[in-house]
């Protein structure tokens, strides 16, 4: 099973920087859904901003969501535990 979303913060470029509960971060590219249906609404970047932890995942004010499964599997490592000093 996959770690749990411990934090979540909004990027300019629709880019999640994701800590998940093992530490591990993670860059999760948004970009590629924004065209594909409930996610339209995520291509206003205030909106997009307004991403929060929800139940070890993420979502959005309207319920838009992808799976800490999708964001661990999928995401961009950018620091794991094992790497920090």
């Amino acid at each position: 099973m996959n770690p749990a979303v411990k934090s979540v913060q909004a990027l300019e470029n629709y880019k999640l920087h994701i800590e998940f509960e093992n530490d591990e971060l993670k860059e999760f590219d948004v970009s590629p859904y924004l065209e594909k249906g409930i996610f339209v609404e995520l291509k206003d970047i205030n909106y997009f901003k307004q991403v929060r932890v929800s139940f070890g995942s993420i979502e959005w004010p309207n319920e838009q969501d992808f799976s800490k499964d999708t964001l661990y599997l999928l995401g961009v490592t950018i620091q794991s535990s094992s790497q920090k000093h």
